[in-house]
């Protein structure tokens, strides 16, 4: 009797799961995705003699270790960009030169240069590399002085190759030059940066644009540092403040219109893709070796109060800005 039992409750058993195979249109294959084998061997055991047994699982080996998706390279646009009268409204100047300036000739005039014809076309560079920002958790860095380091993970040389990285995914060929212009000595800074572009454009007469890469400081009356704020992607960014140089000073500097008329540009272009991330274009009496070629900017990316997760955003949009205007613009 014990025995018909047993062979009623394996026969019963075995419909089932042949009715429960069916019924589910299960392959070998898919079923083994759901059951592991051990799982078989422990339904097996349980068919024939009524008990659970738990096998322990096989150790599968851990999958290999993939490099994390990088964003796709940007393309500078086929379409060249147009500025208006009300792309001014964009742009705020801080007019320190004491000339009379009519600013909307400036922006609307086009821009005639192609920074992606396969040649050295920009050139970064530092006259003050070791600025730095304030330290956040692990970007802390091994101070120099105030808010500055040596190291180039952390100082202006960071984010002048975020800047170069970008432009060299968008096809345009960038020369970055790391000198420590303001090391050992700050004094003298200008003239050893000055020297630096001498000798490139002599080097590389297709160069179109140099980017003087800084970061602004200024002390706060609560006895903080200055610090900016925008948002880029979401994200909590620096701003960034285009610095022009001019004549008023009395040094020779012909072409600092034709600066200001790129900053202008530049300026309403970042404002198209990042709303809020400029500060006002600064026009100075200085020259700050913008008298060497047209086309030459000093970009202040942040300030020494942010930390340079947000200057390395700030980095990337100044950066992106320039691809947006390396086939020129129409009027």
């Amino acid at each position: 009797m014990d025995h018909q039992r047993q062979a009623l409750r394996m026969g019963g058993a075995v419909i089932a799961f042949a009715i429960l195979l069916r019924l589910f249109a299960f392959t070998f294959s898919a079923a083994r995705d759901i059951f592991q084998e051990t799982e078989w061997l422990s339904l097996a055991v349980f068919l024939q003699t009524g008990r659970v047994v738990r096998y322990p699982h096989a150790q599968k080996e851990p999958p290999e270790a993939t490099q994390p998706t990088r964003p796709p390279q940007p393309q500078p646009p086929i379409a060249q960009p147009v500025f208006s009268e009300t792309d001014l409204e964009k742009v705020d100047l801080i007019n320190d030169s004491g000339y009379k300036l009519d600013l909307e000739p400036l922006l609307t005039t086009a821009l005639s240069w192609d920074l992606t014809d396969g040649q050295p076309a920009v050139l970064i560079l530092h006259t003050h590399a070791t600025e730095a920002y304030t330290p956040s958790t692990g970007a802390e860095y091994a101070a120099s002085g105030d808010y500055r380091t040596l190291d180039a993970h952390y100082n202006m040389v960071s984010v002048g190759e975020e800047v170069a990285r970008i432009l060299r995914d968008g096809g345009v060929e960038v020369i970055h030059d790391k000198t420590y212009h303001d090391y050992p000595s700050y004094n003298g800074s200008y003239g050893n940066a000055r020297n630096t572009i001498a000798a490139y454009l002599e080097q590389y007469p297709s160069i179109r644009m140099v980017l003087d890469i800084h970061r602004d400081a200024a002390a706060m009356s609560s006895g903080g540092q200055l610090n900016t704020s925008a948002t880029v992607g979401g994200q909590p960014s620096a701003q960034i403040m285009v610095v022009i140089g001019t004549d008023a000073s009395g040094n020779y500097h012909p072409n600092w219109r034709e600066n200001l008329a790129l900053a202008l540009k530049l300026s309403a272009q970042l404002e198209r893709e990042n709303p809020g991330i400029t500060r006002p274009i600064h026009l100075r009496p200085e020259r700050f070796n913008m008298d060497m070629t047209v086309g030459s900017l000093l970009v202040e990316v942040g300030a020494a109060g942010d930390t340079h997760e947000e200057a390395m955003l700030a980095a990337n949009a100044l950066a992106r800005a320039v691809l947006s205007l390396a086939k020129g613009t129409s009027q």
